[in-house]
């Protein structure tokens, strides 16, 4: 547990995450961010459509799942991974696996035209294009004649 001079109206959380995140052979981890790995996103408007670009690089497309419901897009990965080992003879003090997973969500503008929304990975990148309504995007300029 650390030295840190607890403030007396929130001291038992503090004692708790103290407690929870000290490694039994005296290292501290972040259990809170243990599993948890949010990419970062890069969102381009453009005057047709919307690109919503997600790095993940070293995944498949195979490991995502995108949902649309209610005009709110999200976006989830999960990817589990553990080492087997045949070692019969001894006891474990650790055995680590691995376990990630994320998950985006977006909620979309009325100008987003959800029937043609389509996505794919490439090179590390998931790109989802979200196209505009007809009715949503920029008109040219034109002159309008008084009657």
């Amino acid at each position: 547990m650390s030295l840190i001079k607890r403030n007396e109206a929130n001291w038992l959380p503090s004692v708790f995450d103290d407690m929870f995140k000290t490694d039994w052979l005296g290292g501290t981890t972040n259990v809170n961010s243990i599993g948890t790995s949010i990419p970062a996103v890069n969102i381009q408007e453009t005057e047709d459509n919307f690109s919503v670009e997600v790095a993940a690089p070293g995944k498949t497309k195979e490991d995502f799942n995108i949902e649309l419901d209610n005009d709110v897009l999200t976006i989830s990965s999960e990817e589990k991974k553990e080492n087997e080992t045949s070692e019969k003879n001894g006891r474990y003090t650790r055995k680590e696996f691995s376990y990630s997973t994320f998950k985006r969500a977006f909620s979309l503008p009325d100008s987003v035209d959800s029937e043609k929304i389509s996505a794919s990975y490439k090179d590390g990148v998931l790109i989802i294009e979200l196209p505009k309504r007809e009715e949503a995007k920029v008109q040219a300029k034109r002159m309008i004649e008084i009657s």
